[in-house]
């Protein structure tokens, strides 16, 4: 008889905290209904303060998490939306739609190296022909495309491109991608296409003439550009790819209107200032030179050609020390160049100091019997040598 209150205590007790938590979990059961209703009528501040108050005792839950990540992504603000997102795939990483909104988050948030990774995962969650593997394939496309990864990217972008005919976006960046990644007969099966779709498209012609001049088809090129030129005059650096072009071929005559042209379109165009220096200097007029090559290196003092040129004025001028100057800062930007050598050498000689002329000389003819080895192996395999041994060429200077 002594236990039976006890046990009727006990009862109490244990109906006392049933109760107590029936009515705890339905007050967090209204509180995530009213963050619900709220995100949903557009009320975001009053939402994102109940789902704060949910999450308060809700912690290992990944809804509250995921309803707050979407929030900030909604007001644009990715790099928020992030760690929100991380938080709840952690605690859940099944939830449906949460790692979606994480790679949608990362790729607009410009974390594009960061989105690849997620957008694969997804990839592998749904059928290879569905309409969601052709969204993730053209997201991973402009996500490799856009931190550089060029031979990855256009797969992904010849799917895409496959898949809408007349998408001409995707076929430029697949054009580009397939050029920088070397694939040059293709970007000329593209530009063809791009050609179907906008038949005056200067960019298609300036990407078909750079993938001719990588496969050493210059003719070829200069004809493309002048396309592009012609399609587009405004078309940025269509004027400086014919140009430069011209200016390979040692057409300096020809390639300066072009130079020019560009100039006219953006005044601080370094290398196009760079260009018509050099041309000034490849025909000996250095008065109309010097204060074009100043320009262009106050504009970019990386352009190493600059600092060459700038150095064979002065030296033709006998003002030796500021050749010097300008040679070392061409040799610092350009070590392989075997040009930048051979004047060091001969200004060296010029001033008395013998060793560092041999120095330099050597120098340059071991840069040009190193460039010989390789022509040699390209015409005959790498086992191919010279006919009578290493080469002796000495270095020509093209000025």
């Amino acid at each position: 008889m002594i236990g039976k209150p006890r046990l009727r205590l006990g009862a109490a007790v244990l109906l006392a905290t049933c109760s107590l938590f029936g009515q705890t979990a339905t007050q967090a059961g209204k509180l995530r209904d009213s963050a619900i209703a709220l995100e949903q009528q557009g009320n975001v501040p009053e939402a994102e303060q109940a789902w704060h108050a949910y999450l308060k005792a809700h912690q290992s839950d990944p809804e509250p998490y995921a309803h707050l990540g979407l929030l900030e992504a909604q007001q644009q603000r990715y790099k928020e939306a992030i760690p929100l997102y991380r938080k709840a795939l952690a605690l859940n990483p099944w939830m449906p739609g949460l790692r979606l909104n994480l790679a949608l988050a990362l790729f607009k948030g410009g974390d594009l190296k960061g989105a690849i990774p997620q957008f694969n995962i997804l990839l592998k969650t749904v059928p290879a022909n569905s309409p969601e593997a052709l969204r993730y394939k053209i997201l991973l496309g402009m996500a490799h495309y856009g931190v550089g990864q060029f031979a990855e990217a256009a797969p992904y972008l010849r799917t895409a491109a496959d898949a809408d005919t007349q998408n001409l976006s995707i076929r430029l960046a697949l054009a580009h991608s397939l050029l920088w990644s070397k694939q040059f007969a293709k970007v000329l099966e593209v530009y063809k296409e791009i050609l179907a779709l906008d038949p005056d498209s200067a960019e298609a012609d300036m990407l078909a003439g750079e993938a001719l001049d990588e496969t050493r088809d210059t003719p070829g090129a200069i004809e493309m550009f002048r396309k592009a030129v012609k399609a587009k005059p405004n078309q940025p650096n269509a004027h400086f790819g014919l140009g430069y072009l011209l200016w390979t071929r040692q057409q300096y005559t020809e390639a300066l209107p072009e130079f020019k042209a560009e100039l006219a379109l953006d005044p601080n165009h370094a290398q196009s200032l760079l260009y018509i220096g050099d041309s000034h200097v490849q025909m000996n007029q250095y008065s109309e030179a010097a204060p074009l090559l100043q320009q262009a290196v106050k504009l970019d003092p990386s352009l190493g050609l600059a600092h060459l040129d700038l150095g064979i004025i002065a030296a033709t001028e006998g003002r030796n020390e500021d050749a010097l100057r300008e040679f070392l800062a061409s040799e610092k930007l350009n070590p392989n160049d075997v040009n930048v050598h051979w004047r060091l050498g001969r200004l060296y000689r010029a001033i008395g100091k013998k060793a560092e002329s041999k120095a330099e000389l050597d120098k340059a003819s071991s840069i040009t019997r190193s460039a010989d080895r390789e022509l040699y192996k390209k015409i005959g395999g790498s086992q191919a040598a010279p006919p009578n041994g290493e080469p002796t060429i000495s270095p020509v200077d093209p000025r």
